[in-house]
């Protein structure tokens, strides 16, 4: 891989350990400082000294490449908002009892089924100046208004911190939320909010308005909701709208990818706007307006697409390659993306950890690396099959790339991805450029009717030919388990492959096979660890009680009759099936009595019956038994109890006072989620 060999690539590996280490281990501010400090002289020593010396030479590139390292622990320490004195995460007290919170308005979410959703950004707590975000959620009931981007609120409520997932090998919300900077949020009603009368008139304030504007006047025209939402992502970015089914739809169709601005948005921009300045001529003068309209124009479009990770990237990368055309050079592909790499993740490191920003550099990667090798395969002559197989080429070469990324977090692998791409690669072309000059004419109230028809029917038709695609769900490969191993040991084995091909050799197949060995040995080591375990899970279930006994491979569930008989589609168990390499082997009726691994487990339901003089090591409370628990200490004495999401949450306090008066652990799952005995 001759891109190992640029210095800027190794300087950018470097700084990215850099930056997954300060988020892992969260080292000490000092001393990386000083780190940095003597990492600097001694590198500034080497320089003066290294001219004509061999060796020194060498260890200048050592303490160059430390130095990338270090620069990027800094970078994370300095962009971290938990890291700053005045944020919020460092004041308990708001975590404890309520307070008067003043905040701006960042970015609106997609709304829950209970609630609409906003990213805020905190400037007061009872008038003491705090920094840092949250995610503010507000009663759909009451809500009679949506508030603008920029819009400042005063918000009487308790901030509750991110929460561990409730349910084991679930997604981990809180973790996601605190690589965005937000490690709170606010639950709160209309009535216990205050508008300001200010509004933060920014960058985003003016793309938001930009967008709403845009958003109005094509409903003005009467575009249908359903399209206008799918037109809104696919050319602007934002899926807030989108319902859940045609989410879906794209999804198993192997096109979600379109639904958020990337490269293939960016690129057909690029491509549209490049046309448009055909008739300037290419003297110095007129190259260089040019390029000024080529930046600002992909600049603009980054702003009203709300610089979503994708956006920055594709916007960056392009603006790159525009300039090395303007200079008369020829643009080195891999260069340009590791500086695109390198300068976004300076600005805004929080983007490494984007699974969008991941799966849209190596999709790109692979597509420059793997897709002229499989174009070399076969050479057609027609301009319709070479552009068949052009589209067929890079898909297959993005989809290789992204194999392992997307099955680590999804658990699914579309198999029709080819016939997707073929289909609607063409149509995107037509409506992205009919799109952005649909949006441009919105945004100064000049939509002309056929233009808006186009595009709207182009959508139609579009989501047709994806839901006929996803219906075919046969074709669907999914709960796939993938642990963090494999998709590493995956990477290195498709790495190989594509290293021996481009140059078959005798050490190449040697390093190939030795990969192979690798994934199949840690394929092995995961499926031994997971034999070898037994567990007892009692899971939060909200209204219901699910405990599930896991032998290796084997999962016994116990729980009432209408869980059981849908076992096979609940989210919560898949999740725990595909975590654990396992079947589900047994579905049986709880019962009062448990035994796992020499622990007597009683369980006490709604009626409320239990034995006296019994000593269970776990008693479980399900379904808000009407019992005083005081009484039942007197006749039972249990050394654990938990209570599951089944029972209400004021006699779940009330146990709670009970367990701590007679000195008896407590565990609510709907309080600490799920628990597990080994």
């Amino acid at each position: 891989m001759k891109v190992l060999y640029f210095p800027l690539a190794r300087i950018t590996i470097g700084f990215i350990l850099g930056l997954l280490f300060a988020y892992n281990l969260h080292p000490s501010i000092s001393l990386i400082f000083i780190v940095l400090t003597i990492s600097l002289s001694v590198l500034g020593t080497f320089y003066f000294v290294s001219k004509n010396k061999r060796e020194i030479s060498l260890y200048f590139s050592f303490v160059t490449y430390f130095l990338s390292f270090i620069v990027g622990i800094s970078t994370q320490i300095i962009h971290t908002d938990s890291f700053q004195k005045n944020n919020y995460i460092h004041r308990s007290a708001v975590f404890e009892k309520p307070h008067s919170l003043s905040l701006i308005i960042r970015e609106k979410l997609k709304s829950s089924a209970f609630s609409e959703r906003y990213i805020a950004l905190i400037t007061h707590i009872d008038n003491q100046e705090q920094t840092g975000r949250i995610i503010l959620n507000i009663q759909k009931d009451s809500m009679h208004q949506q508030f603008p981007i920029g819009t400042s609120l005063l918000v009487e409520g308790i901030l509750s911190k991110n929460k561990p997932p409730n349910n084991p090998n679930q997604f981990d919300y809180g973790k996601y939320l605190e690589s965005k900077q937000i490690y709170a949020q606010l639950y709160a009603d209309v009535s216990d909010i205050k508008i300001g009368s200010d509004i933060q008139k920014n960058i985003w304030y003016y793309s938001s308005k930009l967008r709403s504007r845009i958003i109005r006047n094509l409903e003005k025209n009467n575009f249908n909701k359903t399209e206008l939402n799918v037109a809104i992502a696919l050319i602007m970015g934002q899926q807030q709208d989108i319902s859940p089914e045609i989410i879906r739809d794209y999804q198993f169709a192997g096109a979600v990818h379109i639904l958020s601005v990337s490269g293939l948005h960016i690129g057909f921009i690029l491509l549209f706007v490049t046309f448009i300045l055909k008739p300037i001529s290419n003297t110095k003068r007129g190259s260089f307006i040019k390029l000024v309209i080529i930046l600002i124009s992909l600049s603009l479009f980054g702003i009203i697409a709300g610089l979503a990770p994708s956006v920055v990237r594709s916007v960056t990368m392009f603006s790159f390659v525009a300039i090395g055309n303007n200079l008369r050079r020829s643009v080195n592909i891999y260069h340009t993306l590791i500086v695109s790499i390198l300068l976004i993740l300076l600005f805004e490191p929080s983007f490494l950890f984007d699974i969008g920003f991941q799966l849209s550099y190596i999709a790109l990667f692979f597509i420059i690396w793997l897709q002229p090798l499989l174009s070399s395969i076969w050479q057609p002559k027609s301009k319709v099959s070479k552009y068949i197989w052009d589209i067929l080429t890079v898909s297959f070469a993005a989809q290789i790339g992204t194999l392992p990324l997307s099955i680590y977090y999804f658990h699914q692998f579309p198999g029709l991805f080819f016939l997707t791409n073929l289909l609607i690669i063409p149509v995107l072309s037509i409506i992205m450029i009919l799109g952005v000059l649909v949006m441009l004419l919105a945004a100064f109230n000049g939509i002309p009717v056929f233009l808006s028809r186009l595009l709207e029917w182009s959508i139609y038709y579009l989501n047709k030919v994806i839901n006929a695609i996803a219906s075919l769900e046969q074709f669907i490969i999914q709960d796939i388990p993938l642990h963090v191993s494999l998709m590493v040991t995956g990477y290195l084995v498709i790495i190989t492959i594509v290293i021996w091909f481009k140059k078959p050799s005798f050490n190449r197949m040697t390093i190939l096979l030795i990969a192979v060995v690798i994934f199949q040995i840690s394929n092995l080591n995961s499926k031994r660890s997971v034999e070898k375990e037994q567990e007892w899970v009692i899971f939060n279930l909200k209204k219901n009680t699910l405990i599930a006994e896991r032998d290796g491979k084997n999962i016994t569930v116990y729980s009432n009759d209408s869980i059981l008989k849908t076992s096979q589609k609940n989210n919560t168990l898949k999740f725990y099936r595909i975590g654990n390499y396992s079947r589900l082997a047994a579905k049986k009726e709880l019962k009062n009595y448990i035994y796992f691994k020499g622990k007597r487990i009683f369980v006490l339901d709604s009626s409320g019956i239990y034995p006296k003089n019994s000593n269970p090591d776990i008693l479980i409370l399900t379904q808000s038994p009407k019992i005083n628990l005081d009484r039942l200490f007197q006749n039972m004495r249990p050394k654990m109890v938990v209570a599951d999401a089944s029972n209400f949450k004021t006699i779940q306090k009330k146990w709670k006072a009970s367990c701590a008066k007679e000195k008896i652990p407590f565990h609510a799952t709907l309080e600490k989620g799920f628990y597990k005995l080994n």
